[in-house]
């Protein structure tokens, strides 16, 4: 079921009619009578749209199909245009509107692939053909809303083209392009009467300003262009914070793999460095060759990295896929070329070999290099040794897991805290640990959980600083997350560092790193001893914290909820659930991207509080409560009023010994 049905309240022939009048004779006519005619489709054909060229925009491009394979399309109305119902997505073409008088302000409804020489819809003038502004896809079937200003042309004759110039088949391919809802009046606002989030890469300023996206977060990591994926190489050197990132600068979305960097002076306000390692020239246009994930470590003043080269053997027929590399620099900026460590991976490893994290182990006082692996449906560690970071022998299978584990272990990391060792490893779109002892040649696993429980924390690196913190960034992502973010551009996001720790049934847990507390801006919003019944709003914060402390004991409600980034339409809901212990983050009416619920069993303490820490960013939510559980997710609201925090009680009261929310400030330095 599409979430609103149009009511058919003019006849074709009458729009008709109406576009063919000048801008003026429109003035008082309905929304569709000033923009193009059929803007959304909802004629069921293609009335009032040409096709120039090619057969991928047929009759049945229109659908009235409300769902597809990966949920609701959400398209408004009964019809859109679905670009691969007609012809598949081998077909080619173009499709052209009416003409119309070009407004201050217009949006419309967007999905389907990503390439912006290939798919996009065009505003064009119609006086010279000239492309005024133009938007691509996201690789999703969801919609997403993109705004222009169109203010300098107004009241020129424009119209719209989708353009289709790409042919592809099978899983992946996205060679397609959806429209609907073209808007030209009141084209920023809802029916609802919200606000539309201004999207689009028309509205990314050409030079970086991190404020300007409504969906970027403000003190996480992010490229200002382009796709990243796993953190790599955390460690403090010479007294800054360096974090590098998977990374690919030509689009948002992955391929030949780069190594971002950036530093920092406490692990929080980030300053954008030069590209760290770059792949060589691709063989062929689509040589996929570069430098995946790796970890760094400090050689007596000498950064030194280490991570997997990665080579395509469709363009390099015969060439080993994996191997690993080192690579160093005496300013922690400038890196000399890679130099090969490990030629080949061991017998064992059929499903990969990749993502080298280098320790110092105190057992031996030896340089370790652990390497993710699997064989047989099972993920395993491989363990190397090194006197010098030059010369690598092979120790064995440090861990292997079950088939319940995943069948390729990715980004293994292995350090002691205190006397216990604590494995993690990324599988299956999650990031586990386990806890155990270590004799310098096997670990021996004693407790296992997830690192996060949350849908949005995977490949997360630990490295230790200079006051003995054991610090981890995670991607907040995972492989099979909708990115609503290529619109404008860019997709990936890293977590906030978070300081982990053993519990003392030696199981893991993490809180945000104390350096954030210096975001705080303003005034905070606070409350003590409150009762709440039904909803209540604590305030507003679409870049925020908020900490609250839920007295379970006098709370006599069974559920209780937080809800954040919240407006009359969405809302990230934070629930908890007495009688289990269950709290769970529920992203299902968020806004765009991936949508589902995360739960996590988290008892009362010992006084029957519940303490909660939650950071609130643009596009992402990371909670942590007071035992040392956390849940992250990325949301991606459609609205500008999506930012309240609301608490509820569902059939009884609840109680708020305590709660604060406080605006925060960006942390990006430049």
């Amino acid at each position: 079921m599409s979430r609103w049905r149009a009511p058919k309240l003019i006849s074709i022939a009458a729009l008709l009619v109406a576009a063919s009048l000048p801008v003026s004779a429109n003035a008082a006519t309905p929304r569709a009578a000033t923009g193009p005619v059929n803007p959304g489709f909802d004629t069921g054909d293609l009335t009032g749209w040409t096709v120039l060229d090619g057969t991928a925009f047929g009759p049945g491009a229109v659908s009235d199909a409300d769902s597809y394979w990966g949920g609701p399309f959400h398209q408004k109305g009964t019809h859109h245009l679905w670009g691969s119902a007609g012809a598949g997505d081998e077909a080619t073409g173009s499709l052209k509107s009416s003409s119309f008088g070009a407004p201050s302000r217009m949006s419309f409804l967007i999905a389907g692939g990503w390439d912006p020489d290939r798919l996009y819809v065009a505003l064009v003038r119609d006086s010279d053909g000239a492309q005024l502004l133009k938007q691509t896809g996201m690789d999703d079937e969801a919609y997403v809303r993109i705004l222009w200003d169109t203010s300098r042309w107004r009241g020129q004759r424009v119209h719209l083209e989708v353009v289709d110039r790409k042919s592809g088949s099978g899983e992946g391919a996205w060679a397609h392009l959806n429209l609907d809802d073209v808007r030209t009046e009141n084209a920023g606002k809802d029916d609802n009467g919200l606000t539309f989030r201004a999207l689009g890469q028309a509205n990314q300023p050409g030079t970086p300003d991190h404020s300007a996206d409504p969906l970027r977060p403000q003190f996480h990591y992010t490229p200002y262009q382009g796709w990243i994926n796993d953190p790599n190489g955390l460690i403090q050197y010479q007294g800054r914070h360096h974090l590098f990132s998977q990374y690919y600068p030509d689009a948002p979305k992955w391929g030949p793999m780069h190594w971002a960097h950036a530093d920092s002076p406490d692990g929080v306000h980030w300053r954008q460095l030069p590209v760290a390692l770059t792949p060589p020239p691709r063989a062929t246009p689509t040589d996929n060759t570069g430098i995946f994930s790796g970890s760094a470590v400090d050689d007596n003043g000498t950064l030194t990295v280490a991570y997997t080269k990665f080579t395509d053997t469709a363009a390099h027929p015969g060439a080993t896929p994996e191997t690993v590399e080192m690579a160093t620099s005496t300013d922690g900026v400038t890196f000399s070329p890679g130099r090969e460590v490990i030629g080949a991976p061991p017998a064992g490893s059929s499903a990969g070999f990749r993502d080298p994290k280098v320790f110092r182990d105190p057992t031996d006082n030896r340089w370790k290099m652990v390497v993710g692996s699997g064989d047989g449906g099972r993920g395993k560690a491989q363990l190397y040794a090194s006197d010098d970071l030059r010369s690598w022998s092979y120790v064995g299978v440090l861990a292997e897991g079950d088939s319940a584990d995943g069948p390729m272990w990715e980004c293994p990391d292995f350090f002691p805290i205190g006397d216990t060792w604590v494995l993690l490893y990324s599988a299956d779109n999650k990031q586990f640990y386990e806890t155990g002892s270590y004799d310098g040649k096997t670990f021996h696993p004693e407790r296992k959980g997830l690192v996060d429980a949350g849908s949005d924390f995977y490949a997360g690196q630990h490295y230790r600083d200079a006051d003995g913190r054991d610090l981890a960034i995670g991607w907040m992502s995972d492989w099979k997350a909708k990115e609503p973010t290529r619109v404008n551009g860019w997709a990936g996001a890293q977590s906030v560092p978070r300081e982990l720790f053993l519990r003392p049934d030696r199981t893991l847990g993490s809180r945000p790193i104390a350096a954030l507390d210096g975001l705080a801006a303003g005034t905070p919003t606070t409350v003590d001893d409150k009762t709440v019944t039904g909803n209540w709003r604590l305030g507003r914060g679409d870049v925020s914290r908020l900490k609250a402390v839920l007295d379970l004991n006098r709370t006599t409600a069974d559920t209780v909820t937080v809800r954040l980034k919240a407006s009359a339409a969405e809302a990230t809901e934070l629930r908890y659930e007495k009688s289990t212990g269950t709290l769970t983050l529920d992203t299902t009416e968020a806004g765009y991207g991936t949508t589902g619920t995360w739960s996590a069993h988290v008892p009362p303490a010992e006084d029957g509080t519940l303490a909660l820490d939650v950071l609130i960013d643009r596009s992402s939510v990371e909670v942590f409560t007071g035992d040392g559980t956390s849940l992250t997710a990325r949301v991606y609201p459609r609205y500008k009023e999506s930012d309240a925090v609301e608490f509820g009680a569902k059939g009884g009261e609840l109680r708020l010994k305590s709660a604060s929310l406080t605006r925060l400030k960006s942390s990006w330095t430049h």
